[in-house]
C-alpha cells in the first residue's frame, strides 16, 4: 500500500512538473510572438484565454507527432465539453434539412401570426467548432428576438472538403424557406448570420440565394467578422494586427491551407500574395485595396505590393480566389441583388478591412447597411459573451447588435 502511495505521489508529480512545464512554455511562446496594443483594455484575461489554446495546440500536436491521433481531432475534442444548457423558455430539436444536421430552436410562448428565423452558420475555420458551442448565442438571440433559430451542424474539413461547408448552409437555408410554416416562419424573414468562416458562408449563401427565382428572397444577411477575400494579406488590419491573438496574420493562412487540405509549405508565398494572377489583379484592385479603407483605420500604414506571380503556387490552390470562397469577386449584377446587411468589425482583428471592403461593395451598388465597429473587439469574441469570468463586454455588445438589428426589421 505505502508502495502505490508512492508510485501515484511520484505520478502526481511528474503530471504536475509536465503542465507547469507546458503553462511555462505557452507563456513564452505568446509573450515572444504576440503583441497587444496598449489601447486594448483587458490584455490579461485575453492572455490567459490566448494561454489555453496554446496548451491544447501543443498537445494536440504532440498527439499528432506520436501517431495517437490528428491535430485537429484532440481540438475538437477538448472544445466538446463546453456545452451550454438549453434556456429553459426554448424548445430543441435536433433534425435533418435536406440531409443537413441542425438544431432547430423556438420559443415556448406562443405567437399571435409567423415568426422570423435565422439561419446560424458558425465560426471555427471551417475545421473545428459546433452549435453545442453556439449555444448560449443561440438561447439568446432566440429567445430575446423571439425568433425561430436554426443552427447548421454543417461538416467540417478535411472529412468533408470545399467546398461543401457553403453547400450544406445553403441547402439547410433553402430547406427552412420551402417549409417556413410547417415551423411556425414567415418564408419572407429568413435572415443569415455567421461570424469568421461561418460570415464566410453566409455571404456565399446569400450570393447564391439571388440565383434561385424558385425561393422566397432573404430578408437579411449578418456578417459577424468574415473572412470575405484572400488576394491580399497585408492590408491595414492584416498589418497590424499581425500578432494580436486569438487569430494571428500567420494563422489566417495557416488555417486556410489546413482547411483546402494544402501543403503548409505555401504559406509564405500567400502571405505575399505570389498565388495572384497579373490579369486578376489589375480586373480586381479596385475592390481589395488600401485605398478603400477609411483613413482613420490606417494609422501610419505603409503599403506592401503584392510579391511577383508565381504561376506554380497559384495552380495548386486556385480556389483561394473562387467567388464561392473570396466572396468579395462576385460580379456587381450578383452585388445588386443582395438584401440588407448587418456587418460587425472589431478593432483589433485582422479579418476587419475585409469585412470594411464589403461593406464598401454593398454600399456601392446600393445594398442597404447597418454597421458596428467594436473599438474593443477582437477576432472571436462573440464567443467569450457569456463566459463567466472570462466574458468580455465586446461579445456582449455584439450580441446586443445582432439581437437588435433583427428586432428591427
Amino acid at each position: 500500500m505505502e508502495l502505490l502511495y508512492i508510485v501515484l505521489l511520484a505520478a502526481g508529480g511528474v503530471l504536475a512538473t509536465l503542465l507547469l512545464l507546458l503553462m511555462l512554455g505557452a507563456i513564452y511562446y505568446d509573450l515572444t510572438r504576440t503583441k497587444i496594443p496598449p489601447e486594448f483594455d483587458q490584455p490579461l484575461k485575453l492572455r490567459v484565454l490566448y494561454w489555453g489554446g496554446i496548451m491544447l495546440f501543443i498537445v494536440a500536436k504532440i498527439c499528432e507527432l506520436l501517431g495517437i491521433c490528428r491535430q485537429v481531432d484532440v481540438i475538437r475534442f477538448a472544445l466538446s465539453f463546453r456545452k451550454p444548457r438549453l434556456d429553459p423558455s426554448l424548445l430543441a430539436k435536433d433534425l435533418l434539412f435536406d440531409g443537413v444536421p441542425v438544431r432547430v430552436y423556438q420559443p415556448k410562448a406562443p405567437s399571435a401570426g409567423l415568426r422570423k428565423a435565422i439561419v446560424l452558420f458558425h465560426g471555427g475555420a471551417g475545421l473545428v467548432g459546433s452549435i453545442d458551442l453556439y449555444q448560449d448565442i443561440s438561447n439568446r438571440i432566440a429567445k430575446e428576438a423571439d425568433v425561430v433559430l436554426v443552427a447548421v451542424r454543417y461538416g467540417l474539413s478535411p472529412e468533408h472538403p470545399y467546398p461543401s461547408q457553403y453547400k450544406q448552409c445553403l441547402a439547410a437555408t433553402a430547406h427552412l424557406m420551402q417549409n417556413a410554416e410547417v415551423y411556425g416562419v414567415d418564408p419572407s424573414q429568413v435572415v443569415i448570420f455567421g461570424d469568421s468562416a461561418g460570415g464566410n458562408f453566409t455571404s456565399v449563401v446569400a450570393q447564391q440565394l439571388t440565383k434561385r427565382p424558385d425561393l422566397p428572397k432573404l430578408r437579411a444577411q449578418a456578417l459577424i467578422y468574415a473572412g470575405i477575400q484572400a488576394m491580399d494579406f497585408n492590408l491595414p488590419s492584416y498589418v497590424q494586427n499581425a500578432t494580436m491573438p486569438l487569430l494571428t496574420q500567420e494563422n489566417v493562412v495557416n488555417f486556410g491551407l489546413e482547411y483546402f487540405s494544402q501543403d503548409l509549405a505555401l504559406k509564405d508565398d500567400i502571405l505575399r500574395g505570389s498565388h495572384v494572377p497579373d490579369d486578376f489583379r489589375l480586373k480586381y484592385r479596385k475592390w481589395v485595396s488600401a485605398d478603400n479603407i477609411p483613413e482613420k483605420f490606417k494609422r501610419g500604414y505603409q503599403q506592401v505590393p503584392l510579391a511577383p506571380f508565381k504561376p506554380e503556387v497559384y495552380k495548386q490552390f486556385p480556389e483561394l480566389l473562387e467567388e464561392t470562397f473570396s466572396s468579395i469577386f462576385a460580379e456587381d449584377h450578383i452585388i445588386k441583388e443582395l438584401p440588407e446587411t448587418f456587418i460587425v468589425t472589431c478593432e483589433y482583428d485582422v479579418f476587419r478591412d475585409d469585412t470594411l471592403l464589403y461593406k464598401k461593395r454593398l454600399e456601392d451598388c446600393g445594398v442597404k447597411v447597418r454597421w458596428f465597429h467594436a473599438e474593443q473587439g477582437f477576432h472571436g469574441v462573440l464567443n467569450f459573451s457569456d463566459l463567466g469570468p472570462f466574458t468580455f463586454p465586446a461579445g456582449v455588445e455584439i450580441v446586443d447588435r445582432i439581437i437588435d438589428f433583427v428586432k428591427s426589421l
